[in-house]
């Protein structure tokens, strides 16, 4: 019995030790700038793969329960080519076209999707496109799609493995002579014209301001972001008399002014973010619970 727990005890010890020692040398690591995060190299091979791995392991659990609808109908691939022309093209590229310089740019690189259809199922290609992955350049399109739209473009990644680049090129013109005809919506423009509920989602607000970028000007209490100094930090936003120093606070008076900055301040370097009136609305109701 002694034995054992004296196995038992060395063998943790021995964890711990190891442990430490690797926290010291991942310390010494980010403390000494050793880890080279330009952009124009590459990650080190094992890095790349342990992120790779991490992300297709995070995405097949969190899409798990997802059930997709119907897909494939003319009408939804369409809308979803319209979409991938306008928000995908730039980084992923597509047959017969080369990514952007954005694109070609970028590390880990945003590679081509002709194949995604293969390697991810559908509800997994819905999850990366609404939620995109964190510290890989891929965008959240959860604030600018809606539904409808985040399930076309999966129909559409699920038909581009069918296409070469003169049916690609084909694809894009019919998308958008529907487009021009009206026969299809602009992309995005659901979300874009969103209208506000009554009392604004709290929630929905906190990851509003950061996937509309607000946190790369402003320090917000429950936001991640750089310690910036661009714009006012925004603690205690719902104790405070005035809106930009121009209006009276209000909830409605704060909506107005994300909506439309420079109407109400002139000259401001408060930049006009493209929010719907819902955004503005669930923005406010975030900021206005900060006491």
């Amino acid at each position: 019995m002694l034995h054992r727990r004296t196995v038992y005890v060395t063998v943790v010890l021995t964890l711990l030790a190891a442990g430490l020692v690797a926290c010291a040398a991942a310390l010494v690591v980010v403390q000494g700038g050793l880890y080279n995060v330009a952009a124009t190299t590459q990650h080190w091979k094992p890095v790349y793969r342990i992120l790779e791995r991490a992300m297709e392991k995070s995405v097949a659990l969190h899409a798990r329960d997802i059930e997709p609808p119907p897909l494939g109908s003319e009408h939804q691939v369409l809308q979803g080519a319209a979409c991938y022309q306008e928000k995908c093209l730039q980084c992923h590229g597509a047959p017969g076209v080369a990514q952007g310089q954005i694109g070609q740019s970028m590390q880990p690189l945003p590679g081509p999707l002709m194949d995604a259809a293969r390697r991810w199922q559908a509800r997994e290609l819905y999850w990366l496109t609404r939620n995109g992955i964190r510290m890989s350049g891929m965008p959240a399109w959860e604030m600018q799609l809606d539904d409808q739209e985040l399930w076309a473009v999966v129909a559409f990644l699920e038909h581009l493995p069918q296409l070469n680049a003169s049916a690609y090129a084909d694809t894009i013109w019919r998308a958008s002579q529907a487009q021009a005809t009206g026969a299809l919506p602009r992309c995005g423009s659901a979300m874009a014209s969103r209208a506000a509920v009554a009392a604004g989602d709290i929630e929905r607000g906190r990851r509003a301001l950061y996937q509309k970028a607000c946190n790369t000007c402003h320090v917000i209490p429950g936001i991640t972001g750089p310690d910036t100094h661009v714009g006012p930090p925004l603690h205690a936003y719902g104790q405070r008399a005035m809106v930009a120093g121009v209006l009276p606070y209000s909830s409605v008076n704060l909506e107005r002014w994300l909506l439309a900055p420079h109407q109400l301040k002139p000259g401001t370097a408060m930049p006009a973010m493209g929010l719907s009136p819902a955004d503005a609305r669930d923005i406010a109701a975030y900021l206005g619970d900060l006491r």
